[in-house]
Order: C-alpha cells, then structure tokens, then sequence
C-alpha cells in the first residue's frame, strides 16, 4: 500500500503482485487515507482503545496469575504443616 501511495507502483501493479483485483487495492487506499486523516483530526498520538484494551486484560490477567501463585504456596505450606515435607521438594 506504501509503495502505491507514493507513486513507486501502480494500483494495477500492486494488484497483479497480490493477486487482488484492482478495486480492492482502490479500496484498501481509500480506506488507508481515510484512517489516517480521522487519526490526524482527532489529534491522538497515545494507544488505541483495543491497545487499551488489552493493556487492561493483560493487567488483570497478571495479577490474577499471582494471586492464583500465592494460594497454591499457602495451600503447599499447609499440606506440609499436617503431612510432612512434600517429597517433590526435595
């Protein structure tokens, strides 16, 4: 899509490389632009909501992760407490 937006490839060139039809490669700039003039307007230069969002899953999946971590030593130390060392640990 670069390389058509910058003149170094036609749309029938670029179409025949990826074996697309000329429309979709006309589209695809279309869409390109358009992307990026809202991306312009609105000013935004940080992560976008879906980066946000997984940022936030991500997060939330970490301290589950050691939450889930802890539980599991506290029930080791437990068993330990009434059984006796576990012999895994040796």
């Amino acid at each position: 899509m670069l390389s058509v937006l910058a003149g170094e490839v036609s749309i029938a060139e670029a179409a025949r490389k990826e074996k697309v039809s000329e429309q979709s490669i006309g589209r695809w700039k279309a869409d390109f632009l358009e992307a990026g003039r809202t991306a312009l307007a609105s000013g935004r230069t940080g992560p976008s909501t879906r980066e946000e969002q997984l940022e936030a899953e991500v997060t939330e999946l970490t301290t589950a992760l050691g939450e889930a971590h802890l539980q599991a030593r506290v029930w080791k130390k437990s068993a330990e407490g009434r059984l006796g060392p576990s012999r895994t640990s040796r």
